[in-house]
């Protein structure tokens, strides 16, 4: 005969579909855990990565260059009251990736600024020249005293062209004093 008020307390024999069921009801909420926790640090890599990746598409972007007259090497005086010289242009990168210098122009009453030589690239911190030619009008004695807003066509490391304009100061600098030279030439034979 069997008691049925009596309690049987000790738990299922292993291998019985009882202790199976357990298991698996203890085991279940671990893999969830496990494969949740697996799937944040995952998740957490690649936002750092995008993140990462973002900064430093930006930080490629940024074009921080200084341009200054360095010299001019020759010219010639014109027939109609004009100096052509040739010269160069010094170029410092101060960004934080290279920088390709494709070309420049500048023009405004009196004064006309283009690049002549091959492009050149800047590695971060460097500096460089660019060939350029210069047209001045003699007929404007002396050069404004405003800066010359300097247009620069540029290539970043992420090989994107960007037009960036630079002031650059040309009175009392080399180029002015050459101009002024050729053009008082000018005058002093006709």
């Amino acid at each position: 005969m069997i008691d049925l008020d009596e309690h049987n307390n000790q738990s299922a024999k292993s291998g019985t579909p009882a202790h199976d069921r357990s298991v698996l009801r203890q085991k279940v909420p671990l893999r969830l855990l496990a494969a949740f926790a697996v799937g944040v640090v995952l998740g957490g890599f690649g936002f750092s990565q995008l993140r990462d990746s973002r900064d430093q598409r930006d930080r490629n972007a940024v074009v921080a260059l200084v341009a200054f007259p360095q010299s001019a090497d020759s010219g010639s005086a014109a027939s109609e009251g004009s100096v052509r010289l040739s010269g160069y242009l010094a170029l410092a990168n101060g960004g934080p990736g290279p920088s390709t210098v494709r070309g420049v122009h500048a023009e405004r009453p009196g004064v006309v600024i283009h690049s002549i030589g091959a492009p050149r690239l800047l590695p971060p911190g460097s500096t460089g020249q660019l060939a350029v030619e210069l047209w001045f009008e003699c007929s404007v004695a002396r050069l404004q005293r405003e800066p010359l807003p300097l247009g620069l066509s540029v290539e970043t490391d992420d090989e994107q062209g960007r037009k960036v304009s630079y002031p650059v100061a040309l009175v009392g600098d080399d180029w002015e004093r050459d101009a002024l030279s050729k053009c008082s030439g000018i005058f002093a034979v006709g």
